[in-house]
């Protein structure tokens, strides 16, 4: 079994990308998803978040919005909107965006990916699942009969392959798709279809160590749980993916914000900091260089955490790549110890802020007195997650966020 296939891919027809790409289901609530499709009939978002064709008094995860997903893909598909190419075939997918001026290129692979592969640990995961958000995608897949929103993956240096991809994205004019999301984000689609490229590229993937959900880990999982309900060989024992190379990929910080100070004053909060951290009022929002720093906003201002050295008795193994990354140090020092606050996953003191909405949130945050105080982190790096998923460890929850994001709408697969 290769570690990917080619696929019929489900996608736009011709000239209808711009109706049809939206961003993610799950960086949308369904308020946002309501507004953003209003006056868009073939916006993706009618199968991918399809409550916002019901009543709003509705439940996201009623089986009434499940079949009403369904029924927007059959009638997509029935207009010719979306259509399914003939035989299998790989794709290339490119993200575009400018960021400060400088243009950010990802180029990937639009595939199916083995789940024996990931079952068995060769496509590598680095965080746990919510179970509850499992189950919806799991009855999404089930309802539609297919997966409709590609997890992202990440491969390690491979020249050749990049080489193949570059090849077949050489010309714009060939592109399947084409288009610029409100964001600014491009979003590219070539079909590849030559017989010979397809066997280069499989068997270049193929012999790779690994591959790395980046993002992606409740459309992995839910797909897993789908293939092993269904039994069998078949297209349910793939599940869809982009695959791009990991030097390519942009990880932004994932920042937290806390909705009060654990019984403390803004000034017993600093002392209590100055511990464990040197502490550096900052005229500007304070974005850290490094994974021992830490921006912090509170009571109108801005300080500079830099992490003092620990004592030798309290150091962790280096060898150990969880306990080196930016979210654990600040858990550690800050977020256990001081705000006692041991699961983030469900405690209601903490939130998360994804990097994409910039530092001026966090002061947003915390201005309108919504949250007490607020941490920037300094990103994750690529070669960590890597190395955490190397060695079968988990991140805590909320380690990573990735920008650009893959479009909702642009390839499906079809469990047939």
């Amino acid at each position: 079994m290769t570690l990917i296939k080619p696929f019929r891919a489900l996608r736009p027809a011709p000239g209808r990308a711009a109706e049809i790409l939206a961003p993610p289901y799950d960086v949308l609530s369904s308020a946002e998803a309501r507004a953003h499709a209003k006056g868009k009939p073939w916006s993706f978002l009618h199968v991918s978040k399809a409550e916002i064709d019901l009543d709003p008094a509705v439940d996201p995860y009623d089986r009434a919005v499940y079949a009403k997903a369904a029924e927007n893909l059959r009638r997509m598909i029935s207009a010719g909107v979306l259509v399914r190419d003939a035989r299998p075939c790989y794709y290339v997918y490119r993200l575009t965006r400018r960021d400060q001026g400088k243009e950010h290129v990802e180029t990937g692979l639009a595939a199916i990916a083995s789940i024996a592969a990931y079952t068995g640990g060769r496509i590598r995961k680095h965080e746990h699942t919510n179970p509850a958000k499992e189950d919806d995608r799991v009855r999404q897949i089930e309802a539609v009969n297919a997966q409709t929103g590609p997890a992202m993956l990440a491969y390690p240096s491979a020249p050749a392959i990049d080489a193949l991809l570059a090849s077949a994205a050489s010309t714009a004019d060939s592109a399947a798709a084409d288009f610029t999301a409100a964001d600014g984000v491009r979003h590219q689609l070539w079909v590849i279809d030559e017989e010979a490229t397809i066997a280069a590229l499989t068997r270049a993937v193929d012999a790779l160590p690994a591959l790395y959900i980046a993002d992606g880990h409740h459309r992995s999982a839910a797909a897993a749980r789908v293939a092993a309900a269904r039994g069998g060989e078949g297209p349910h024992s793939y599940f869809l993916a982009v695959i791009f190379p990991q030097h390519e990929m942009t990880i932004l910080d994932y920042n937290r914000v806390l909705r009060d100070l654990n019984g403390r004053s803004a000034d017993e909060l600093l002392a209590e900091i100055a511990r464990r951290y040197a502490v550096e009022a900052s005229a500007e929002p304070a974005r850290p260089a490094a994974a021992g720093e830490v921006g912090m906003y509170l009571a109108g201002r801005w300080y500079r955490l830099t992490l003092r050295p620990a004592p030798p008795a309290a150091k962790t193994p280096a060898e150990d790549p969880v306990a080196q990354l930016p979210i654990t140090l600040l858990t550690r020092n800050i977020i256990e110890p001081i705000f006692g606050i041991t699961d983030p996953r469900n405690d209601k003191r903490i939130d998360f802020v994804g990097g994409g909405r910039g530092l001026a949130e966090l002061e947003r945050l915390v201005s309108t007195g919504e949250m007490a105080a607020a941490f920037a982190l300094y990103p994750t790096r690529m070669r960590d997650l890597m190395a955490v998923a190397d060695a079968g460890k988990i991140m805590p929850p909320k380690s990573t966020w990735f920008e650009p994001k893959l479009a909702d709408g642009m390839v499906s697969h079809v469990l047939d």
